[in-house]
């Protein structure tokens, strides 16, 4: 008898739920996650975002006790994201590099509340500090100024690892941030603080909600669309990767996540890499949307949406569910 059915039956491994466990091939766990939290002033304070329901700005001292809940449920890594105050903000984005801003505090008193037993990783770009919303220096036209804003990005790179951060993650799209930062990086001595690359971020209709956390919506002049990718771009994305692989990057992101996949994979396959996916804030907003209206239920929605990162071949997710979708897990 040829081998086929009946002898091969696919649905055998299905019939129970311990034997599709035992021959799960894909498997995603609260150490896969990065939690992104949002950074304003003031003390116990909390603000709701209202394009993001169930996330919320964090004071510095609020910000260190999500630390400590993200370290209790095995979530090995945060990324910060700052509110800067607009009087704070200006055309050049020195705030950037004050020491006493708003990120160099949440680092340290992160690294206060947890110390070696979490990772803090730092979005490295201007938007949060310029009053004009761009990632980077304009010149009279508008236009964002590559190797002017590069000279920046470096201070702040410096400012954040001296301040304790564990990994620098540029994400402005500049051409040459990565060689240049990861050389000033070890000229200070932060030989172990590691890059994650922005390495394919798109301009992308999905960051609406972000804007909103970080403050910068109302405020962006333009579009990012001269030095973010174009999102009919594949090949592109592999060009930008390998630079930044060679110019020190020790990781790379794909950024948003589910409509990138594709990306991602192709990442993967060819650089064999560390590649991380960040599911930016439209994706956890359409999520919870389509949860909110009875589309799916929300949990299964949430381990879903993780499960296909890890099957792109993603080390791991930056994503809004972090610490629910640990609990989850460990439940």
């Amino acid at each position: 008898m040829s081998a086929g059915y009946p002898n091969i039956r696919l649905r055998r491994t299905r019939a129970t739920a311990w034997s599709r466990a035992l021959h799960r091939e894909v498997l995603v766990t609260p150490a896969d996650l990065i939690w992104p939290l949002f950074v304003t002033e003031g003390h116990g304070v909390e603000e709701p975002i209202g394009s993001l329901p169930g996330v919320s700005r964090w004071s510095v001292d609020l910000v260190a006790e999500r630390a400590r809940e993200a370290a209790a449920a095995g979530i090995p890594c945060i990324a910060l994201f700052p509110n800067t105050q607009a009087e704070r903000r200006s055309e050049n984005g020195a705030e950037a590099l004050n020491p006493d801003n708003l990120m160099c505090r949440a680092i340290k008193a992160i690294k206060d509340a947890c110390g070696e037993s979490l990772g803090v990783l730092t979005d490295v770009a201007l938007d949060p500090y310029t009053s004009h919303g761009q990632d980077g220096l304009i010149d009279d036209e508008g236009y964002v100024l590559n190797d002017a804003t590069v000279d920046v990005l470096v201070g702040q790179s410096l400012n954040q690892a001296a301040a304790g951060a564990d990994i620098i993650a540029p994400s402005d799209m500049m051409d040459g941030r990565i060689g240049a930062i990861r050389e000033a990086l070890e000229e200070a001595g932060h030989i172990n603080v590691q890059i994650m690359a922005y390495a394919a971020k798109y301009a992308s209709a999905f960051y609406g909600p972000f804007r909103d956390a970080v403050g910068s919506r109302g405020l962006l002049k333009g579009n990012k669309k001269t030095y973010q990718m174009d999102p009919a771009n594949a090949d592109e994305a592999l060009r930008e990767v390998e630079l930044d692989i060679a110019e020190g990057a020790d990781s790379v992101m794909v950024k948003p996540g589910l409509p990138y996949l594709d990306i991602a994979l192709r990442v993967k396959e060819t650089f064999q890499v560390p590649v991380f996916a960040y599911q930016v804030s439209g994706e956890y907003a359409m999520i919870e949307a389509a949860a909110s209206v009875g589309a799916g239920d929300r949990d299964a929605l949430v381990l879903e949406t993780l499960l296909a990162f890890k099957r792109a071949g993603c080390s791991g997710v930056l994503t809004y569910h972090a610490l629910h979708a640990a609990r989850l897990m460990g439940a």
